[in-house]
């Protein structure tokens, strides 16, 4: 079965395309699955005073999922859907972040970590953040957050665990030790991750995450997703042929897919 389940669109802002546009995509791909999984509205800074196209405002929410349950009714029998939110881990906010994602019905609950404080370390217009900082500090700090997201029991896997390379900044140092004890957090509390093969058109030029850490995942006992991570419709499903095959020879056999908050887990 082909799955994605790491999508966006035009409600976050910065994604194009409408939810129905994603679906139609997948079915003329052949995806037996599809996961629509936008942006948790921002929490921990004011969108009005904040980088604009970051998420969907607060009052969007209820008709993002009101529209995901439609089109899960509506395409029965074609495409599974399955209905998914990316909910930041905010250090701080936790209490906040649980109200929202409690409030629904969710299959999954990707967990990412997108900011530091203010700064999205993600976001192409911030990479000034960088400046003057201890990227080493920098590396701490984000895997840090990785851990305690996984601790938070909030999500059911864990988003581009090493998407803190997107943009080529690294560390002199060696950061296996930090990235390691990320992945054993998640399998300490029976989470999954994702391989998102998006890191393949950026600047980092590798999926998240690393083979090596996909590897170590591996011997953790880690159950493995995919994603594409896609904010044009045209990109739904790219570079998971290379995901797939990269997970093969590293000796994945099955994926990990949710429904209702639930694992299952797929031979692929």
């Amino acid at each position: 079965m082909l799955i994605d389940y790491h999508t966006h669109h035009a409600r976050c802002g910065h994604a194009v395309g409408s939810l129905e546009d994603y679906v139609k995509r997948g079915i003329e791909i052949g995806l037996g699955q599809i996961g629509l999984s936008d942006h948790i509205p921002l929490v921990h800074v004011d969108p009005a005073a904040y980088y604009p196209e970051m998420a969907m405002p607060m009052e969007e929410l209820p008709r993002y999922v009101e529209e995901c349950y439609e089109l899960k009714e509506k395409y029965k029998g074609i495409i599974d859907i399955r209905v998914g939110l990316e909910a930041d881990y905010i250090e701080g906010w936790e209490q906040q972040l649980e109200q929202i994602i409690n409030a629904y019905e969710w299959d999954y609950v990707i967990g990412s970590v997108h900011f530091l404080g203010e700064w999205d370390v993600t976001d192409f217009r911030q990479t000034h953040g960088w400046e003057g900082r201890d990227r080493l500090e920098v590396y701490r700090t984000y895997y840090n957050a990785v851990q305690k997201a996984a601790a938070s029991g909030l999500y059911d896997y864990i988003g581009h665990i090493d998407v803190i390379k997107r943009f080529g900044f690294k560390p002199d140092e060696d950061v296996t030790e930090m990235e390691n004890a990320a992945l054993e957090a998640v399998k300490r509390h029976d989470l999954a991750i994702e391989l998102n093969a998006s890191g393949l058109r950026m600047p980092a030029a590798e999926m998240f995450p690393s083979r090596r850490m996909l590897e170590y995942a591996l011997k953790l006992g880690i159950p493995v997703t995919i994603g594409s991570d896609a904010h044009q419709p045209e990109r739904l499903g790219q570079y998971l042929d290379q995901a797939r095959a990269q997970l093969q020879e590293v000796g994945f056999s099955q994926l990990a897919t949710f429904n209702k908050r639930n694992r299952t887990m797929i031979s692929f």
